[in-house]
């Protein structure tokens, strides 16, 4: 596998840890806890091969429904995350970032995660986001919120406002598009998941819970997609005339 047939930014669902851990008869945080080492093995693996851009979808802005007792393990968690993977962050070069309403999220999570955001602002080996507390419709409302400041503070005019510079206001502005996003557990929907940025990315969905999905099904996926042929509105005829250019 070439780097010019991976995708420069890898979205993931991470779906199935709960489903995982009661089938097993299991309370559904260990599930969660389980996934955080498919979480350690696929940034690696994303990393060692040479991807740019991995996002990890890691709690929705709908999650907060969930029980209290499970929101709060899954802090916990997040919090342990954050701790134990600082040294490796660091030590490969990777940046971290986080998409979301991260004000939501309590100081033992939030004081971790932005001091490690900050102290890897610097790296340039790969750039791995964790949506938290993340929801698409609310980044496009937000978004659109900020464009019509500007415009009501005659910095922006409504006629200049197109689909690039409405993309420009998107925390996600910064990063190459979104080439392939692969959802587990085999649930084939995108959950409110970067829903402008999945307009032209290839979608996968993977029959394999969260915490059984290691690099070898990675691997497979990527495969797929390096056979895959992305026209974005082409035909098959336009795109092999601007490869003989």
């Amino acid at each position: 596998m070439t780097t010019s047939s991976l995708p420069r930014h890898l979205g993931i669902i991470m779906d199935g840890n709960g489903r995982w851990a009661q089938t097993r008869g299991l309370p559904r945080l260990e599930g969660h806890r389980a996934g955080a080492e498919s979480v350690r093995d696929i940034t690696r693996a994303a990393r060692q091969l040479g991807i740019e851009a991995l996002t990890l979808y890691a709690f929705s802005s709908q999650n907060w429904a969930r029980p209290a007792d499970e929101v709060k393990g899954l802090m916990e968690l997040l919090r342990d995350y954050l701790r134990d993977e600082r040294a490796e962050i660091m030590d490969n070069g990777i940046r971290l970032e986080a998409l979301g309403d991260t004000e939501r999220l309590p100081n033992f999570v939030r004081d971790p995660l932005d001091e490690l955001r900050a102290a890897s602002r610097g790296n340039s080996g790969m750039v791995l986001t964790l949506a938290l507390s993340y929801g698409g419709r609310e980044s496009i409302a937000r978004a659109a919120r900020q464009a019509a400041n500007d415009i009501a503070a005659g910095t922006l005019r409504v006629e200049d406002l197109d689909c690039n510079r409405l993309g420009s206001y998107l925390p996600t502005a910064h990063l190459p598009a979104l080439d392939l996003l692969i959802r587990t557990s085999g649930e084939q929907r995108v959950s409110n998941f970067m829903l402008w940025e999945v307009a032209y990315a290839e979608l996968m969905f993977v029959d394999v819970m969260w915490p059984d999905f290691r690099r070898e099904h990675l691997a497979k996926c990527l495969e797929s997609y390096g056979e895959r042929e992305r026209r974005f509105g082409l035909t098959s005829a336009q795109l092999a005339e601007q490869s003989d250019v």
